[in-house]
């Protein structure tokens, strides 16, 4: 697995040990439960966490759920989960938390867009009100501003002086550069609050993917603040997954993002850790972090119309997601471990080589034996009717005996 490049020239953020910014990209989430019912957030914030969630929002819209904030982070604490929580503010957050102190003290950050903090006359007010607790607290702030949500009164202006501009810019590029020069001008403003530049993340959401990209390209020559990555609304299914991917391993394979979420609206009846599991294998796909051991296997073909290697495929990348919590703690190593399972002799052999421990099923009419490969070297031919046991067993004793 490649190393990922430090970004020396970005701010490192830290939010209660976990350190966004100059190093490895951080995954983070967000809850879709009721923040007032602290129980089932606490539930899911866990989940989330188990999943890899390094870091966690959940949305604090009124007092009820200001007040749960602190019987919620009481729950995770007492099960041993110290993932940081991260509170999503719109409109009053500079009431809940001044209202709520131990809810502003309990959280790990916070999260407010400079489109809705505040309105006319209220808004530097407000916006200073919740700087000053921050600052206060020692909490991070991320600034994050939403294409849907953007500053009117910023905006109005920007028009007003690109109807006169002899060079007129598209009505897509002046949202673009007006969602930029909004959140950076409220990062220099908390900044003039007098919070520093290490304690601010900033964020410039958009739910087109070329939008983002073009969006992030700039603002990381603009600033040197942390950068949170994502779509606002990556949408659902097979259709989220793309997007999120498609702009997300752009910018990231330019080094440009600190932490990344993926936005995917669920299934129904879909876990929510499903966002947690995607963010990972973009990582994972891109050489820039490693989180669990990769399965390469064959698309399959006319010379594999067995399914037996489709299902083994399976049951090997579902024993070692089982194993994974185990594993991480006895063989840490083996989040970089690399296992073949191919379906017939064309690149079977080959692939097999090339991984850690790889198995090459027989196609339709070769032999029925299955050579395993161990680091490109032959050492077992399995046969019968339990050659997928046969090889989760000796799995199991490759990595027991190697990492």
């Amino acid at each position: 697995m490649n190393k990922q490049m430090i970004d020396n020239k970005r701010h490192v953020v830290d939010i209660d040990g976990i350190k966004v910014g100059g190093g490895p990209v951080v995954v983070q989430s967000m809850t879709n439960t009721d923040t007032a019912d602290a129980k089932g957030t606490a539930q899911q914030i866990y989940q989330l966490h188990q999943a890899g969630s390094q870091l966690v929002r959940i949305t604090v819209n009124n007092e009820e759920s200001a007040a749960a904030v602190p019987e919620i982070i009481d729950r995770l604490r007492a099960a041993r989960c110290d993932v940081p929580v991260i509170g999503d503010f719109h409109y009053n957050g500079h009431m809940l938390l001044q209202e709520y102190p131990e809810c502003a003290e309990k959280l790990a950050k916070y999260r407010i867009n400079p489109g809705n903090v505040g309105f006319g006359r209220k808004r530097d007010s407000q916006f200073e009100e919740i700087i000053q607790v921050a600052k206060d607290l020692n909490k991070p702030v991320r600034i994050g501003g939403n294409w849907g949500s953007l500053d009117q009164k910023l905006m109005a202006k920007m028009m007003d002086e690109n109807a006169k501009s002899p060079s007129p810019l598209s009505s897509g590029a002046l949202i673009e550069k007006a969602l930029i020069d909004s959140v950076l001008q409220s990062a220099a403003q908390a900044e003039s609050f007098g919070l520093p530049a290490d304690r601010i993340i900033v964020s410039c959401k958009v739910s087109s993917v070329q939008s983002l990209i073009r969006i992030y390209q700039n603002l990381y020559q603009q600033c040197r603040y942390a950068l949170h990555l994502g779509l606002t609304e990556a949408g659902m299914g097979n259709k989220g997954i793309v997007a999120s991917t498609a702009a997300l391993s752009v910018l990231l394979q330019q080094h440009i993002g600190d932490t990344i979420r993926v936005s995917l609206t669920p299934e129904p009846n879909q876990a929510r850790t499903a966002e947690v599991k995607i963010a990972q294998q973009i990582l994972q796909s891109l050489e820039l972090q490693s989180f669990k051991p990769e399965v390469t296997a064959c698309p399959g073909c006319g010379r594999t119309t067995s399914e037996f290697f489709q299902v083994l495929a399976k049951d090997v990348t579902e024993h070692m997601e089982q194993k994974m919590p185990e594993w991480r703690i006895s063989h840490p190593g083996v989040k970089d471990m690399n296992v073949a399972v191919m379906g017939c002799i064309v690149n079977g052999p080959g692939e097999s080589k090339h991984a850690d421990i790889g198995i090459s099923l027989p196609g339709t009419g070769e032999k029925p034996t299955a050579p395993i490969f161990i680091r490109g070297q032959k050492s077992h031919t399995l046969k019968g009717d339990n050659i997928a046991g046969q090889f989760i067993d000796i799995l199991d004793e490759f990595v027991k005996n190697n990492y």
